[in-house]
């Protein structure tokens, strides 16, 4: 394991550089993204201007969830690509080049790959959360700290459902799961009720990933600060947990290639 930090941020560095390298397609796709997110701006936006709250959450709320959610899911998704691949990996044997290192093969998995398109997502969620949710000292740092919980978080619950394609064969669960957890981070948990709100703290925690990290930031409390961290470390463990034992049933597929 003392060999692992090292090793893991040389392959960071090497797919950095092999991003940069691509400079016009690099900043072409994150202006995109910057573009895509606007437009989920311009949506509440106007949404609240017919409707000056949702039970509790007005347009300067779900501005600040949404810097949250655009920060946390750009950093899983942008440095930490491979997260969502793991079935595709699996499948087609691209996890046999990282089993043959002698470091632990998850950190150094996860980095393998990035997805610049993605960071445009985290420069917009810092620069939304600097315009419209009124950062002090106190909130910037709430903020940072929810937004990494938050990104632990996601990390461990894509590569728990991913990690099921080594027992079930299967690798639609890990991409139905990023959808849906992404789809319901996107609005205030409050907005749902009954069974599907419990599943957004439970078997998919959306409200985790953003609601409650903006929350924390408005108002902050102890106990669910200690809630988001004790979630975000539960997933985590499942994750690296369920990828370990995943392992010893993985047989390899032969295939040599950049995950």
């Amino acid at each position: 394991m003392s060999r692992a930090a090292p090793a893991t941020r040389a392959v960071l560095r090497g797919a950095f550089a092999d991003a940069a390298a691509r400079r016009s397609a690099f900043w072409t796709q994150i202006g995109a993204m910057i573009a895509n997110d606007l437009a989920w701006v311009a949506f509440w936006v106007i949404f609240f201007q017919e409707v000056a709250s949702v039970r509790g959450w007005d347009v300067g709320r779900v501005l600040l969830l949404l810097a949250v959610l655009s920060t946390s899911a750009g950093l899983v998704l942008g440095l930490f690509s491979n997260s969502r691949r793991i079935p595709t990996l699996v499948a087609d044997g691209s996890l046999d080049e990282v089993l043959t290192l002698p470091v632990a093969p998850l950190p150094n998995l996860l980095v393998r790959r990035l997805d610049t398109v993605n960071l445009g997502d985290v420069a917009f969620g810092l620069v939304l959360f600097a315009v419209a949710a009124d950062p002090t000292p106190q909130r910037t740092l709430v903020y940072v700290a929810g937004t990494l919980a938050s990104a632990v978080l996601l990390t461990g619950f894509l590569v728990l459902t991913g990690s099921l394609v080594f027992f079930t064969g299967r690798g639609e669960g890990a991409d139905l799961g990023l959808n849906a957890v992404l789809l319901l981070a996107s609005y205030p948990a409050d907005v749902f009720a009954g069974a599907t709100k419990v599943l957004l703290y439970t078997a998919v925690p959306a409200a985790f990933v953003s609601g409650v990290p903006a929350e924390l930031v408005d108002d902050f409390d102890v106990a669910d600060a200690a809630m988001l961290l004790g979630v975000s470390g539960i997933f985590a463990g499942l994750g690296w947990a369920t990828f370990t034992a995943g392992l010893r049933r993985y047989s390899s597929g032969s295939a040599w290639g950049r995950g």
